[in-house]
């Protein structure tokens, strides 16, 4: 049985100051996405990009990011908490951003960055696509650093107690997302943007690859206690992800038939 290490969430004190692990992994997303991005540049020269333009894009994939993030927590999982205290969605330091809200606003960062450059939004994405999943393992493991988002009892070997939730082992879930979501999928999108790909592929096998292990690791993750369980027992989580899931399928079949060129 293991005990998860419970770090300090502050990784660097500078007098009163403080740098949190988590802020320490977004900058790590951010310069994952730059030092990726511009590998691409170089050497996959086909996709048309400049490194003004990939600065420009992790402007507005921040921005999407933050912003989204923040408010696909409140809409999708306590609405009822922040309508009757509005204030509450301004504080972000107390925690609570979605994945499915932040993926939404990179949507419509990349759609307002398309627009700006005059290219299509889906090659935008296609391009965007491989250098995320580096980003999502640094926040899980964010995640684990903090202890928080653990997962669900289990009589494993590797089951690990979380003080903050309870003395039972549970599933290192946070592990198994920075796996599943950062390295894996991570290497499936980097082989298969290796070379040009019909427009809307390379985005297809990322909502595909994200979305199925979202769903999966939701089985071992810990639901929200303040949603639990939804109907026919799947979580918030698996409920967002299946619509990225079947999404994913129809793009890979259009981007066959060249319905995107």
């Amino acid at each position: 049985m293991l005990v998860h290490p419970q770090f300090d969430p502050v990784a660097i004190h500078i007098g009163s100051f403080g740098i949190h692990w988590y802020g320490l992994m977004y900058l790590t997303a951010f310069l994952a996405f730059l030092g990726l991005g511009k590998w691409q540049i170089n050497h996959r020269a086909w996709h048309g990009w400049t490194l003004p333009m990939l600065d420009d894009a992790l402007f507005f994939g921040a921005l999407g990011v933050i912003l989204g993030g923040r408010l696909g927590y409140v809409l999708f999982y306590q609405p009822g908490n922040f309508l009757a205290n509005p204030i509450d969605i301004f504080k972000v330091w107390q925690g609570g951003m979605s994945f499915h809200g932040g993926f939404l606003g990179v949507l419509v960062a990349m759609w307002v960055f398309a627009r700006k450059y005059k290219l299509k939004w889906l090659a935008i994405m296609d391009f965007v696509a491989p250098l995320v999943p580096l980003g999502l393992g640094a926040g899980r493991m964010g995640n684990f650093i903090n202890g928080e988002l653990w997962g669900r009892p289990t009589d494993l070997p590797w089951g690990m107690i979380f003080q903050q939730a309870d003395n039972l082992p549970r599933h290192p879930s946070q592990l198994y997302q920075f796996a599943l979501e950062g390295i894996v999928l991570f290497a499936v999108l980097w082989w298969f943007a290796r070379r040009p790909r019909p427009i809307g592929a390379i985005s297809a096998v990322f909502l595909m690859g994200y979305g199925a292990g979202r769903f999966l690791v939701e089985y071992a993750r810990e639901p929200d206690s303040y949603l639990g369980l939804l109907s026919m027992g799947l979580s918030m989580g698996q409920w967002l992800s299946l619509p990225m899931i079947l999404l994913g399928i129809w793009m890979w079949i259009k981007a066959y038939q060249q319905k995107f060129s």
